[in-house]
């Protein structure tokens, strides 16, 4: 089968490609590289350096492709970025996957696998949601995503397009770019790797549902292949398990501590310290993923500790870090 990921030098998308190559399939990446990381992509797929907004490069990519599957990764994906510029989040996010939708459609692609948000659909919710529960996006970033999954539906209807739309909940785990402002986890590992305070904004009471991304990268894998009832569908991807900022602190800079401790028996990590709270950032989220272990026998595997000592593992190798 022959496999596209848009966004697949970024940190979700890579992971992707390489499980797409391990199963034996053709791998594709369309990617910027923007905010993706050209070593994020192995030597076996092909790379076409390409920004989704550009229509006629975009269009040369699926030419000399042509793929089956497209898992649509590609995004701005910064929540408080979205809420500063949201005409340039509504060109990346909205704009830009619809020329997706426009080419998947043109050459004959036969499913689009979409990389949704549970995190933000929902609004605040204090306990596990499911698919069903009201929409409601406080952020463009959040409308962009719900805009999206219209479109794919309306491409599935129209077009008969397969699309699954994924809702991922707040996924970290090894390669995650430290240098925008998502990834709170990679953040952390990284200033507290180097001895550096850890900045939490507001009072870090902002519950989340951490899923690790090898369990996301396994539901989507699992999706391409599942017969769908309906041309258009929608999932949950997450734990679940509520934990707060704080607590996820706490929980990297021990981990950190105990890595650096094991050539360094005097390192200490610094006490972390408060900023101003973010525009847009929900006090609560927590989705439910029981629709996806029904329909496909999706679960999440890795519990947080496990999922954060393999992270903080690999910035602690990482040369760059």
């Amino acid at each position: 089968m022959k496999v596209l990921v848009t966004g697949g030098a970024g940190f979700i998308g890579g992971h992707i490609v390489e499980r797409v190559l391990l199963e034996g399939h053709q791998a594709a990446v369309v990617d910027d590289l923007s905010t993706g990381i050209r070593n994020n992509i192995p030597d076996e797929a092909i790379f076409f350096e390409v920004d989704i907004r550009n229509r006629s490069q975009l269009a040369a990519a699926f030419d000399s492709f042509r793929p089956d599957v497209v898992f649509h990764q590609a995004a701005q994906m910064s929540v408080s970025k979205s809420v500063r510029e949201p005409a340039f989040d509504a060109e990346v996010n909205i704009v830009g996957f619809i020329n997706v939708l426009e080419e998947v459609d043109r050459v004959g692609t036969k499913r689009v696998v979409f990389a949704s948000s549970g995190g933000v659909l929902y609004g605040d919710v204090t306990v596990p949601v499911d698919e069903n529960y009201p929409k409601n996006p406080q952020t463009p970033y959040g409308i962009a995503k719900w805009t999206g999954e219209k479109y794919l539906e309306f491409f599935c209807r129209e077009r008969n397009l397969e699309g699954v739309a994924l809702r991922y909940a707040n996924v970290y785990g090894p390669r995650q770019n430290p240098l925008g402002e998502a990834g709170v986890a990679a953040i952390f590992s990284t200033k507290l790797l180097a001895r550096e305070q850890a900045t939490i904004n507001g009072d870090g009471k902002y519950i989340r549902d951490y899923v690790y991304v090898a369990d996301v990268v396994e539901a989507n894998f699992r999706v391409m292949q599942t017969n769908l009832d309906e041309n258009f569908v929608a999932f949950n991807v997450g734990t679940g398990i509520p934990t707060d900022v704080n607590q996820l602190e706490e929980s990297i800079r021990k981990e950190c501590q105990k890595v650096r401790r094991e050539s360094d028996s005097n390192f200490i990590c610094p006490p972390p310290t408060h900023g101003l709270a973010r525009p847009g950032d929900l006090r609560s989220n927590l989705i439910s993923a029981e629709k996806a272990k029904e329909k496909f026998g999706w679960v999440p595997h890795t519990v947080l500790s496990e999922g954060i000592a393999d992270t903080v593992t690999w910035f602690a190798e990482d040369k760059n870090h």
